[in-house]
């Protein structure tokens, strides 16, 4: 649900293998739960893929199933940035993509492993950040299973996967969190903060997406860029304003698109989209593309 016991000026969020409280997603847990009760009848499906928009607990869930299985007993094994490693085995958490290297090492400790009568599990978190060879080496794991083996895969836009992969994989895919679950983990893990119902709805059911705004004051800026666009005498000055307020942070632009939403501005959707995009793929100037799209917003009204 959030990084690794992460601590902003304010919160600290515990990493999901930490986190002992699973918000929501019972229907999903009692599924799995059903099927690994009735495993002796029925074989479970070795490939679990969790799906859904990301930080609303998908992780959290899949640690708390690796739990239950591999007990005491059997093995765990983890593909993620802070397991990433280059062609050399030196550690690589970049952020960006997940190296075959990872991939390559993991199925090396796999196979050395004892087993001891136990289950194996592996949880790759997530799927959508293994880089092309990566997943094909993953591919061919998923093709003949190795007995007694639980994958489960965290996937954050299904889209992203390979649909050989895919295919060969039982999806569940998870509901973003109601307003309600939200506050109760507002409770647990920002006890001190009076978090606005505005704010619970800019986060579209995604407790990590609230985590940030908090974290990077985006909640107020995104008060501030409704403002700006609300007010008739606001210039090209206050929206300049804005857009440097929000360059820096890569992880806010999508308030952006919850401007164009705010607004009912459909049609404008896909160029804001594509521009956000492309900030990151042409290395655009952040506040110049930023200032743009704002303006087109402001243009609307």
């Amino acid at each position: 649900m959030a990084p690794r016991k992460k601590k902003s000026a304010e919160y600290i969020f515990p990493h999901p293998m930490e986190n002992e409280s699973l918000v929501g997603h019972g229907d999903t847990l009692r599924t799995f739960i059903n099927a690994w009760d009735n495993r002796d009848k029925h074989p479970i499906h070795p490939v679990w893929m969790l799906t859904g928009p990301r930080g609303i607990g998908k992780a959290t869930l899949a640690y708390k199933i690796a739990k239950m299985v591999y007990g005491n007993v059997g093995d765990f094994f983890i593909i993620d940035q802070d397991r990433n490693i280059d062609k050399d085995g030196k550690p690589k958490p970049d952020g960006k993509v997940i190296s075959v290297y990872t991939v390559r090492a993991m199925i090396d400790r796999m196979q050395m492993s004892s087993m001891s009568g136990g289950w194996r599990v592996i949880l790759i978190d997530s799927v959508d950040e293994l880089n092309t060879a990566a997943s094909n080496a993953i591919l061919k794991l998923l093709e003949e299973p190795p007995a007694q083996t639980l994958f489960l895969l965290v996937v954050h836009q299904l889209s992203n996967v390979l649909p050989t992969v895919r295919s060969r994989a039982r999806v569940e895919k998870m509901r973003p969190l109601t307003i309600s679950q939200m506050r109760e983990l507002c409770a647990r893990f920002m006890p001190e903060d009076d978090i606005s119902t505005d704010t619970l709805r800019l986060a579209n059911g995604c407790f990590g997406k609230i985590a940030n705004l908090k974290s990077s004051g985006g909640d107020e800026i995104y008060e501030a860029l409704i403002e700006t666009l609300n007010n008739p005498r606001s210039n090209a000055g206050d929206m300049m304003a804005i857009a440097k307020k929000i360059a820096p942070n890569p992880e806010i632009y999508p308030i952006l698109l919850d401007a164009v939403a705010h607004f009912g501005l459909a049609d404008l959707y896909p160029m804001a989209t594509h521009a956000i995009a492309d900030i990151n793929r042409i290395h655009l100037e952040p506040e110049i593309a930023i200032f743009k799209i704002i303006n087109e917003i402001k243009k609307c009204l």
